[in-house]
């Protein structure tokens, strides 16, 4: 049985996994109201790292771990952005939602992007926050490059929050970095048709201003925020500043 992570003790919460196409993802779904928040981490991470931040949410929230990624078993291939999505949309399918609002972080963008695009009934709304990939740095070495820029002048929350994620992603790591890589986001953007809130850090090597502002161009209904004094983990690192911006958004939905 997975481990309880995000929601309070005191707090029913369903928690298990659920399998699409042969993968699966494992679900911590909790609390109650419209609109529930679908945190999607991303790479090397899984939905341990939202601890903080899911105690300064409120309504329903659900943390997913990827397959591959936190407690979730590696599938037999690995995943494009395209079938993350179809399968994080089975999963809502499944749970009867059709007003997710997906908070997708770094990898997690590009999901939440494909999810809005292919699959509209079960999304209301997106965060893209720490958008990945730049179209202007589309290789490993310059992604890993500024990850690890990022990293060196992280918090220490989030190197020790990350750390164990990426210690459980293993040997897989490089095979879902090409994954995040090859995928277009600049494809999807266009057609997303509902409300998108583009969060940044105002430090964020993987996100750089000039990317944003091109999604911010490319979203037909779109809108920015950025939190100062943060990098690529802001999610994690300011998580009551970040929160507050993701609630402030859901409620003038």
């Amino acid at each position: 049985m997975p481990e309880r992570l995000l929601a309070p003790e005191g707090t029913s919460a369903d928690i298990g996994e659920f399998t699409h196409a042969g993968a699966t993802v494992i679900h911590e779904d909790f609390g109650s109201g419209p609109h529930p928040i679908v945190l999607v981490h991303g790479i090397g991470m899984g939905r341990s790292v939202y601890l903080d931040l899911t105690t300064h949410l409120d309504g329903r929230i659900i943390g997913l771990d990827l397959p591959g990624f936190g407690e979730a078993p590696e599938p037999p291939r690995t995943l494009t952005m395209e079938r993350h999505a179809d399968l994080v949309a089975a999963y809502l399918r499944s749970r009867g939602i059709s007003d997710a609002v997906i908070v997708g972080h770094s990898m997690g963008s590009q999901i939440a992007a494909e999810v809005a695009v292919r699959h509209p009934d079960v999304v209301s709304a997106l965060v893209l926050a720490g958008p990945t990939v730049n179209s202007a740095s589309r290789s490993i070495r310059a992604q890993a490059g500024y990850l690890l820029w990022d990293l060196l002048h992280e918090r220490p929350v989030v190197l020790w929050r990350g750390a164990r994620e990426y210690l459980r992603g293993g040997p897989n790591l490089v095979r879902k970095m090409r994954a995040t890589i090859v995928h277009r986001p600049e494809n999807a953007y266009p057609r997303v048709r509902v409300p998108v809130l583009v969060v940044r850090g105002q430090r964020d090597p993987l996100a750089p201003m000039k990317w944003c502002r091109e999604i911010l161009d490319m979203v037909p209904d779109a809108r920015f925020a950025e939190i100062p004094d943060h990098g690529h983990g802001t999610l994690i690192s300011d998580s009551g500043g970040a929160a507050d911006t993701i609630l402030d958004f859901v409620r003038s939905l």
